[in-house]
């Protein structure tokens, strides 16, 4: 469900929704497995426990930015949205990750919409969109499984 907005991908996870749920969820974990972040820094945590607001410096190519994001953890720990409070390059992201068992794994279905503080061409953005799901989700499937 893709909107010109928004690009949408998904990948099927050999591991259950709540071991995926966790590796998402580890974000001083992040600059092990994912090679565009450099440092993540949980800033605020929520009653639950998880991690509500994250502070991001990634390096990916030319784009080099610090970033502050929001996220909000479904209860039944099958989903988590989230979006921009403050950043240097951006001037909104709005993301999500969907976790929907799937056989003997998960698929996941990763969201996401970035305005960019500089102008860019829609058909542009929507591109360097699918490249950034495309590598998170791929490095996140082998984070995931092989931990498992």
């Amino acid at each position: 469900m893709s909107t010109p907005d928004r690009s949408t991908q998904s990948i099927v996870i050999d591991a259950p929704p709540e071991r995926i749920m966790a590796v998402i969820a580890d974000f001083d974990a992040y600059p092990e497995w994912t090679d565009a972040f450099k440092s993540a820094e949980v800033l605020e945590t929520g009653a639950d426990g998880r991690a509500r607001q994250v502070r991001m410096t990634i390096e990916q190519g030319p784009v080099k930015d610090t970033y502050t994001l929001e996220y909000e953890w479904a209860p039944d720990g099958r989903s988590v949205r989230w979006h921009l409070v403050k950043g240097a390059m951006q001037k909104a992201q709005d993301g999500s990750y969907t976790l929907v068992p799937s056989g003997g794994g998960t698929e996941v279905t990763y969201s996401l919409s970035v305005q960019l503080a500089i102008p860019m061409i829609g058909q542009l953005r929507r591109k360097a969109e699918k490249v950034i799901m495309d590598t998170a989700l791929k490095e996140l499937k082998r984070r995931v499984e092989e931990e498992s």
